[in-house]
């Protein structure tokens, strides 16, 4: 039997906590509880590939492990919470709105497994599904912070939308930047320098406002990046599938 690595198993084991304990929150009506766990979550979903990296510990078996843990911390605890916080008057739109989320996060996860080999490392083909999962965390965080939340008898047009907007970008084939070969030079350092301090003052200043803000930036950034390429760099070549692997 090949090796199961406990370290980085436990901070995949820690993001599907996360999650997990995401919907039992939003089951209680803590929704706000709920959009801080899925955000934690991530935090786990990022260390655990470098600690596996760093210790030499990586293995097939981390790699399917984590595909399972992210389904439940940025498909079905999105999915639901953003159900029972504000799609649930919506009835039948509501519910396939959720199931749908969840089947393109699903969808997301398995290509991703598919196209790892094949696609650059540089950016990411469709939005990554924990990306989506935090829009949906900090839009939560984010009404709340208005003032406005959805009862049980209101129906706020903005949620459904965001949510199969969500959906519709995990599956596409969108190019959005990963920034995992980004590095730094001379040229960048003050640019770099001067956006760390920025973020660092607006998430001091208002983080529940600048999460939401950073999120929907990355997304219309990426797709307007996505056009320009289209638009003006035609012949550059999109990588295509095969293989199989996370």
């Amino acid at each position: 039997m090949k090796k199961i690595y406990v370290l980085p198993n436990l901070f995949t084991t820690a993001n599907m906590f996360c999650g997990f304990y995401a919907i039992v929150a939003s089951i209680h009506g803590n929704f706000q509880t709920a959009a801080v766990s899925i955000l934690v979550a991530m935090v786990f979903d990022s260390m655990d590939g470098r600690v596996a990296r760093l210790t030499r510990a990586t293995s097939a078996f981390g790699v399917e492990y984590d595909s399972l843990s992210d389904l439940i911390s940025f498909g079905m605890a999105p999915g639901l919470t953003a159900y029972l916080w504000a799609l649930e008057p919506w009835g039948r739109l509501g519910w396939l709105a959720s199931f749908l989320y969840v089947v393109c996060a699903a969808l997301r996860l398995a290509r991703f497994n598919v196209l790892v080999d094949k696609v650059p490392k540089r950016y990411f083909q469709g939005l990554p599904s924990p990306l989506a999962a935090a829009t949906v965390a900090t839009s939560i965080i984010f009404y709340n912070e208005i003032g406005l939340k959805p009862g049980p008898n209101t129906k706020d047009w903005y949620i459904p939308a965001t949510v199969l907007a969500l959906g519709s970008l995990m599956v596409s084939t969108i190019r959005f930047p990963s920034f995992k070969e980004f590095k730094f030079s001379r040229e960048n350092s003050f640019g770099v320098l001067a956006v760390a301090i920025l973020s660092a003052v607006l998430l001091a200043v208002k983080h529940e406002v600048t999460l939401f803000a950073i999120c929907v930036v990355y997304i219309v950034v990426g797709m307007g990046l996505d056009l320009y390429r289209v638009l003006f760099r035609r012949d550059e070549k999109v990588a295509t599938p095969v293989k199989s692997e996370s």
